[in-house]
């Protein structure tokens, strides 16, 4: 998938009335422990809902650019940043916005994501793990943490 056709379909799904409605954010919220071993969703450094500190931080990920989160907080400790990989950070400079839409496609095979992205079958993100069923879900249930 080209860069451009990527754009364009992120862009499409984003305004399309039938794509926020594709996820069930109360499923979502069932289904979110399997995102929690690698991710928190802290606000304000209140955390919302518990969750591991290895993957970036949820609270606000839908509209955010890919690879910006500035750094992982939990309680009151910050993490270093840089746990982005350098085609992360690439996918954000080069235009990926993280919609509910896109959420959803990454989680069900995040490496080929951002290698048909990047147009770049070398590419590679940090998360490996693909979510079979309920991503649709779950990014619904993401959305409801964002402003």
């Amino acid at each position: 998938m080209s860069k451009l056709f990527a754009t364009t379909m992120t862009l499409a799904l984003a305004i399309s009335p039938q794509a926020i409605a594709a996820g069930d954010p109360a499923k979502g919220e069932k289904l979110y422990k399997r995102c929690s071993s690698c991710h928190a969703i802290i606000k304000d450094g209140q955390v919302l809902v518990k969750g591991g500190i290895t993957g970036p931080n949820l609270y606000g990920v839908v509209g955010r650019v890919a690879g910006t989160e500035s750094d992982y907080l939990y309680g009151s400790e910050r993490l270093p940043i840089g746990m982005f990989t350098d085609d992360m950070i690439r996918a954000g400079q080069e235009g990926l916005v993280w919609t509910q839409e896109n959420i959803a496609t990454y989680s069900k095979n995040p490496i080929v994501f951002i290698q048909e992205y990047l147009d770049d079958e070398t590419a590679r993100p940090n998360m490996s793990v693909k979510i079979k069923k309920g991503a649709d879900d779950i990014a619904a249930y993401l959305a409801t943490f964002s402003e």
